[in-house]
């Protein structure tokens, strides 16, 4: 399945995941003051923004493996949260295709913190209740640093509804795999990891576990931010991209 997406700019490839609470949209800014140096693409993954759910089995990680193919490899991946973590299942089994790698706040596969469980079990019992709106308020709530404004929260709040309603609309028609395991001591594309110190406690804990993990990643924990920086500053986020790409 070809995922939705976008290219504009011209230069080396640089390819933006979204999180998991968002879709592409999430990346205006960077898009912006990436294209003038960078040909960059974004992507809907599959059950966000334009890219529907279907039945057939998939992978976000092969998803995006292929949507790399058609561009110039080696590209750089920026990927935020959920977007991370697969950016690192890509950039560790096709490392030839990923040259860098920024990851805001990644997921990865460690056990929950008391926090994230909490947070878990709240969107469950919201979404159990068929409480789309309150669910899309708790993730608003959660996932927004205290740097935010109104503008960033709606927008959060429209790409979260949306994946809500394709996403429980699609039923149990959906199969979707977990993907390729990641071993990090695969990853050869030079990381710069950045984490929130305002974001859940698991997500800090991710962030130090994959730089002590992959070969000379570069960590910087930001204490101002939430779980999603580039919508809450987006300015000091972009800069943070362009001076981590224009390094040699």
């Amino acid at each position: 399945m070809r995922l939705t997406h976008d290219t504009t700019g011209s230069g080396p490839d640089v390819l933006l995941l979204h999180a998991g609470v968002a879709d592409s949209r999430m990346w205006g800014p960077q898009v912006t003051a990436l294209a003038p140096r960078h040909r960059v693409t974004v992507c809907d993954l599959r059950g966000y923004g334009s890219t529907p759910l279907t039945s057939e089995p998939y992978s976000d990680a092969d998803d995006v493996q292929q949507l790399l193919d058609t561009l110039r490899a080696p590209a750089t991946i920026i990927g935020s949260s959920a977007g991370g973590h697969v950016a690192l299942q890509v950039a560790s089994g096709w490392p030839d295709l990923v040259d860098r790698l920024v990851l805001l706040n990644p997921a990865y596969p460690l056990p929950a913190t008391r926090s994230l469980e909490r947070f878990a079990r709240r969107e469950g019992v919201l979404l159990s209740a068929d409480d789309i709106e309150g669910a899309t308020e708790l993730n608003v709530a959660t996932w927004m640093g205290p740097e935010a404004d109104d503008g960033a929260r709606d927008l959060l709040r429209t790409m979260q509804r949306h994946a809500f309603e394709v996403q429980l609309g699609a039923g149990d028609g959906v199969n979707q795999l977990p993907g390729p395991d990641t071993d990090l001591s695969r990853v050869t594309a030079r990381t710069l990891v950045v984490s929130g110190g305002q974001d859940l406690d698991h997500f800090r804990e991710v962030a130090a576990h994959v730089v002590a993990r992959i070969h000379g990643a570069r960590h910087v924990q930001l204490g101002w931010a939430g779980h999603l920086p580039n919508l809450e500053r987006p300015e000091a986020i972009t800069d943070l991209i362009l001076a981590f790409l224009a390094e040699r």
